[in-house]
C-alpha cells in the first residue's frame, strides 16, 4: 500500500507553530496548489485548491524560521484524516497532508536571503559559509571525438 502526496504550491498565509506540553513543535500550513487547463472554447481557465499540511519537529522549527506567505513549496507527505468535535459538540472531519519532507523552491537569495537550506528532513538550516557547503562537480567540458575512434567499436 502507498500513501504519498506530493505537492507544489505557493503559501497562503506564514505557518502557525505551537509547541505542545513536552516542547515539540507543530506547524501548520496552507498550500495553493493552481491547475491551468483551456477550456472547450480555447479560454485560458485556472483553478485553485487549497490544502492543509501539518509538518512537525524540527521541520515545523525550520518552517517557523524560513517560511512566508506567497513563497513556492514543494512538499512530500502523506494524506490523513481525522474526526474531532467543535465547540458546540458537532463531529468534523479534516483532511490534511502531514509532511515527511519539504523543499523551498525559487532563487535562494529570495528563499532565505542567503541562508542555506537544509539538505533533509529535520535538518536544521545553518548560514551559507564554506564549511557547510558541498562542493560542486566541475562544469563538464564538451569532449571532441578522437580521430581513431569508430561508432562500431562501442561495447553496446
Amino acid at each position: 500500500m502507498v500513501n504519498k502526496v506530493i505537492l507544489v504550491g505557493n503559501l497562503g498565509q506564514d505557518p502557525e507553530v505551537r509547541r505542545l506540553e513536552n516542547g515539540v513543535a507543530v506547524a501548520r500550513l496552507s498550500i495553493a496548489t493552481t491547475e491551468r487547463y483551456k477550456d472547450r472554447n480555447g479560454m485560458a481557465q485556472s483553478r485553485t485548491e487549497w490544502h492543509s499540511v501539518v509538518v512537525w519537529r524540527q521541520l515545523a522549527e525550520v518552517a517557523e524560521k524560513y517560511l512566508r506567505k506567497g513563497k513556492q513549496i514543494y512538499i512530500e507527505g502523506k494524506l490523513t484524516h481525522r474526526k474531532w468535535q467543535d465547540k458546540d459538540g458537532n463531529n468534523r472531519y479534516t483532511t490534511e497532508v502531514v509532511a515527511d519532507n519539504f523543499q523551498m523552491l525559487g532563487k535562494r537569495d529570495d528563499i532565505m536571503g542567503g541562508v542555506s537550506a537544509p539538505a533533509f528532513p529535520g535538518a536544521a538550516a545553518k548560514p551559507a559559509t564554506p564549511a557547510t557547503t558541498t562542493p560542486t562537480a566541475p562544469a563538464a567540458t564538451p569532449t571532441t571525438p578522437q580521430p581513431d575512434a569508430v561508432e562500431d567499436d562501442l561495447p553496446f
